[in-house]
């Protein structure tokens, strides 16, 4: 209990892989924060943006939806998936209530802060920018292609990787990252979900200038595809560390050995994966071996 109450910790990621780290790191509470990606185009958020514009929810969605812990009306609600044919047909509920909120609110920090009220989410929540911003990247031959979806399906290897436009970080995403003991990125889609936030070279440099926190990446449990999955883990390692200011990685945590790396890093193997899904990280399993690295 003490662990939980003296010590914080900062996940950085989107959707599926963040929001199953943030359910292992419920536990943390409020001491547990999630700087989640926002540059989303796919599915019902980019439709959303396409018509009503603002920052990609559907990162926020999910990952609020893996931190409900008491089933209600309203969680039902924003859970919600419209079928049928017509407009609304594909979208989420969820993804509407936040945009509107986003339309009423200040700020979109606002709009999750009511949902998290509203749904007894402890865990703190923080989009990377509340400006809307698109993944763009150079191809090996000099083309930019630009939006998520775009990135994903690339033939070609990756040269580099930037936001379209520039935006600045959410400042309490910056605060998070300087006062936390453990910083942690992964598991998730590379280029999509870990990267974004930390091209924002305020959340880079607020990683590098922390020298307090262990910083730890976690390994996806299956392979990617697309241009992510032609990545070996030593490049996704550099990219990391180049965009933190050339801040070094001090844990890497997977499932397998990796004896050419670890002349370089400190890789942690321990059994993560789900009893009956092993593609699927266990969150018992996560949030041991986190507390681990943590008393270390």
């Amino acid at each position: 209990m003490t662990l939980y109450q003296n010590k914080k910790v900062v996940a950085i990621g989107g959707g599926h892989g963040l929001g199953r780290m943030l359910a292992a790191l419920k536990v943390f509470g409020a001491n547990a924060t999630g700087i989640v990606t926002t540059t989303d185009n796919g599915g019902s958020t980019g439709r959303i943006r396409h018509c009503q514009g603002g920052i990609a929810w559907g990162d926020t969605r999910n990952c609020i939806n893996q931190l409900i812990t008491e089933p209600s009306i309203s969680s039902m609600m924003f859970e919600y998936r419209f079928k049928g044919a017509g407009e609304l047909d594909g979208h989420n509920l969820g993804n509407l209530m936040l945009t509107a909120l986003d339309h009423l609110s200040v700020r979109p920090l606002e709009a999750i802060n009511l949902i998290r009220s509203m749904l007894k989410v402890d865990v703190n929540i923080v989009p990377m920018s509340e400006h809307p911003s698109d993944l763009k990247a150079l191809s090996m031959d000099g083309k930019w292609v630009t939006g998520e979806t775009s990135v994903d399906e690339m033939q070609q290897d990756l040269r580099r990787l930037d936001l379209e436009p520039e935006v600045p970080a959410t400042r309490e995403g910056v605060i998070a990252l300087s006062e936390a003991d453990a910083i942690i990125l992964g598991p998730g889609s590379f280029l999509t979900s870990i990267m974004p936030p930390l091209l924002l070279p305020e959340l880079g440099q607020a990683i590098e200038n922390n020298r307090h926190a262990k910083l730890i990446f976690v390994e996806n449990l299956s392979p990617e595809y697309g241009p992510a999955g032609r990545m070996t883990l030593r490049q996704k390692l550099e990219w990391c560390e180049r965009a933190c200011h050339g801040r070094k990685i001090d844990v890497v945590l997977g499932d397998e050995a990796h004896a050419d790396l670890d002349s370089d890093w400190n890789c942690v193997t321990r059994d993560l994966a789900s009893p009956n899904r092993d593609w699927r990280h266990d969150r018992v399993k996560l949030r041991k071996a986190i507390e681990e690295q943590l008393s270390n």
